[in-house]
């Protein structure tokens, strides 16, 4: 059997590599995180607007034909 002479500490299979990764992965959650704050924020900000709605929904029945009246109307 031959020795394995060519390991390297330093190489990409060795500690820079784990920092490589793991230096990746700390960027992918800060951006995700961030982009999350920031919806959160405008979700906060900007209230749901139900002013598409064509009549009022009191009268919605859960299983009924008549629903499609009050449908959302597309922009």
């Amino acid at each position: 059997m031959a020795e394995n002479t060519k390991r390297s500490l330093f190489g990409l299979d060795g500690i820079t590599g784990m920092l490589i990764a793991t230096g990746l992965l700390l960027a992918i959650l800060f951006m995700l995180v961030t982009n999350a704050i920031m919806v959160q924020r405008v979700s906060a900000t900007k209230a749901y607007d139900p002013s598409p709605v064509v009549n009022s929904l009191d009268n919605v029945k859960m299983k009924s034909t008549d629903n499609a009246k009050y449908a959302i109307e597309k922009l």
